[in-house]
């Protein structure tokens, strides 16, 4: 009905890696072409279905988890989900890649060295971490693992936000449209 494969799009990088802006500028790619999409960033979740958790490493195991849970029912749905969350541990992500067929996830690598990743800090949340204010901040006093072989990598110190969403939509655009 909706003309297009269904699927799951998982932006996993550093906080300020640049996720949250290609996930949108990806979307505005997607429904320029017809597609019906939708974005799930760890921000808005964390602030509505996932504000009763915190930080600990069970509760981020659990965030991650509902995240995957929902992006699950939208593509069973019909939708293209965007997802843009942290997601910084390999286990994390390749749970939430069981529960799709093969075809289903692309894993996109949104890859930026921490240095450039604070200089984009309009929160200050780095900052903070770095004063001891904020425990368990990916990056800081928390590990990142990165992806090993993810469907999609993007260097964002080197290329623009709206090249590296030109450059997953690119990826994606044959599957999606068939």
């Amino acid at each position: 009905m909706k003309d297009q494969k269904a699927c799951c799009i998982w932006l996993t990088g550093l906080s300020g890696a640049g996720k949250s802006t290609i996930a949108e500028l990806l979307e505005v790619l997607l429904k320029r072409e017809g597609r019906h999409t939708y974005i799930l960033d760890g921000d808005n979740v964390r602030a509505n279905l996932n504000s009763d958790l915190g930080f600990s490493i069970g509760d981020r195991e659990e965030n991650i988890r509902r995240m995957a849970a929902v992006a699950h029912l939208m593509v069973d749905a019909g939708l293209i989900v965007i997802v843009a969350c942290i997601a910084p541990l390999k286990g994390q992500r390749e749970k939430a890649r069981l529960l799709f067929e093969s075809d289903q996830f692309f894993e996109v690598f949104v890859d930026a060295p921490i240095d450039i990743c604070e200089s984009r800090d309009t929160k200050g949340l780095y900052k903070k971490a770095r004063e001891g204010l904020i425990i368990n901040f990916t990056g800081i006093d928390s590990p990142y693992e990165i992806p090993e072989k993810p469907d999609i990598r993007i260097d964002t110190s080197l290329c623009t936000p709206s090249e590296s969403a030109m450059h997953v939509f690119r990826e994606i655009q044959g599957y999606c449209t068939s």
